[in-house]
């Protein structure tokens, strides 16, 4: 038999999404594998796209879905008649049966999801890593395979329910006859009673269990992100699908590198006569030392971009820049002789040679568009 594929995974969204983005990621996938487009002539994909779209924009069967799976739809569309077929009758079965509801019984759940986070350095993040994590869970007991029965011993058919985990009761109103359908108390809906529970989970089926998992961290990823680890969370219910392991991702600040999404920051720091004169320096990058050349009368704020030297993007194919930010240092200490010097290059200094205003408001507004300000 075919496992089907999760509908989620199969439209490209996580379980949060939206209607809208349900929409469109179905539209996109409609069109690149219709059968006219692509080479799946069969046209098998295109059936599954559809089968996942017309379940995830139903909100009753995404809500069904999302609960016990690919196993709870089966089951609910073999639903027999019930008051919850009556729709907006509701509130007056309320009145005439005491609240009653209508119950089915209970199928597979999916096991519940747990979050962690680490702290990674940034070469760790800019460059991608393999950490390991510890993690609390629930697993099926080890002993009894999650059935709670004492191994050897099966679980017996109920005899209120005849293993049907529902009971029925006629009863008669001004409507005539009706049918209400509840689940059974007595084996709470799993058709089956255990007659010697497992010593080892004592009847539940579970234990905690302490596992070290390895996260696999993708290069370019940055602070704040979340890694999804499918299938890693709590053990499911009644053959239910295990639920996620979240991952939060903390970044430690570099030494000096200052991040902007993909793009990397590096404040270089010169004298006033490296800016005057020009000069070749040498500036820290990811994949080592690089050097470029300051041209003569630079200012405070020049930037010089290094294209493709910045950090890998995630979700696309190349690289971002890194930016290399021009700070011209005045001396704080002088000795008689360097203010000497100093006062001599003044006086021969004329504001012809000397920065004007306009250019000051030029790399001012440079600084401001390589910083998205």
């Amino acid at each position: 038999m075919t496992t089907k594929r999760d509908y989620y995974e199969l439209l490209g969204i996580d379980r949060n999404a939206s209607e809208e983005d349900i929409k469109k990621a179905f539209r996109k996938l409609a069109f690149k594998y219709h059968p006219d487009h692509s080479d799946d002539k069969s046209g098998q994909t295109f059936k599954e796209i559809n089968e996942a779209y017309g379940v995830l924009s139903d909100r009753e069967k995404r809500a069904v879905y999302d609960r016990y799976g690919h196993s709870g739809l089966e089951m609910n569309s073999g639903r027999g008649f019930d008051s919850a077929d009556f729709g907006g009758f509701g509130d007056i079965f309320d009145a005439f049966f005491g609240g009653a509801t209508t119950a089915t019984r209970q199928g597979p759940q999916q096991g519940a999801d747990l979050k962690s986070s680490i702290t990674i350095s940034f070469d760790e993040a800019v460059f991608g890593s393999e950490k390991r994590v510890k993690i609390n869970r629930v697993e099926n007991c080890t002993l009894c395979y999650g059935s709670g029965s004492k191994p050897g011993v099966e679980p017996v058919r109920c005899p209120t329910c005849g293993g049907s985990g529902q009971v029925r009761r006629v009863q008669q109103s001004i409507f005539g006859r009706f049918t209400n359908i509840a689940t059974c108390s007595q084996c709470q809906g799993n058709g089956s009673i255990i007659k010697e529970t497992c010593s080892q989970c004592r009847g539940s089926g579970k234990q905690r269990v302490e596992r070290e998992l390895e996260v696999r961290i993708p290069a370019g990823v940055d602070n704040g992100a979340q890694i999804v680890m499918r299938g890693e969370g709590d053990s499911g219910s009644r053959g239910g699908p295990a639920g996620n392991f979240f991952v939060a991702i903390n970044v430690k600040p570099h030494e000096f590198f200052i991040r902007r999404e993909d793009d990397i920051i590096y404040e270089l720091p010169v004298s006033f006569i490296q800016a005057a004169l020009g000069d070749e320096v040498e500036v820290p990058s990811l994949a080592g030392k690089t050097k470029i050349k300051i041209p003569p009368g630079s200012q405070t704020g020049k930037l010089f971009r290094l294209k493709g030297q910045g950090i890998t993007h995630v979700q696309r194919g190349g690289r971002g820049d890194q930016l290399v930010l021009l700070v011209v240092l005045t001396p704080e200490s002088l000795n008689d002789t360097q203010k000497r010097l100093l006062k001599e290059l003044g006086s021969t200094l004329t504001p012809n040679n000397m920065p004007h205003k306009d250019k000051w408001k030029t790399w001012i507004d440079g600084v401001k568009d390589a910083f998205g300000e």
